[in-house]
């Protein structure tokens, strides 16, 4: 089995708070992350294929396609957007980075057929990241 992962990156902003808590509640568990005017990241995006090399090409999948699927149906959604107020997740969530990666899972599962979606690794900041195996 050959693991591929292509890197690629999106800045966004959002707020952790829950509504039916008080501010001191939001504050104490979500901290700066609760700031209600925002606040943003620079994230890194890590997403690893699996798969037996094809034996014509060489590749798992083509890190090409690979980067092209990832632009189109993730940075493109993504990048500059306010996570709480500019993104349609289908569903209500808290845009943690947890529940970001697992959205970004299934969004690129869709795309993925030549080889198996391993791993979505997001990066929020240099000393916290995620990592999700679907």
């Amino acid at each position: 089995m050959v693991y591929l992962t292509r890197r690629e990156h999106f800045n966004a902003a959002h707020k952790l708070f829950c509504e039916n808590w008080s501010e001191a509640k939001n504050e104490a568990v979500f901290g700066k992350c609760a700031n209600k005017n925002w606040h943003g990241h620079n994230y890194e995006l890590f997403v690893t294929v699996k798969g037996e090399p094809n034996i014509d090409t060489g590749f798992v999948m083509n890190a090409k396609e690979l980067s092209e699927i990832i632009q189109e149906n993730i940075c493109e959604r993504l990048d500059h957007m306010n996570l709480n107020l500019d993104v349609d997740w289908g569903y209500e969530m808290q845009p943690s980075t947890e529940n970001v990666a697992i959205w970004i899972w299934k969004e690129l599962e869709k795309h993925i057929s030549e080889c198996k979606l391993h791993c979505v690794k997001l990066q929020e900041t240099d000393n916290i990241f995620v990592e999700y195996f679907g």
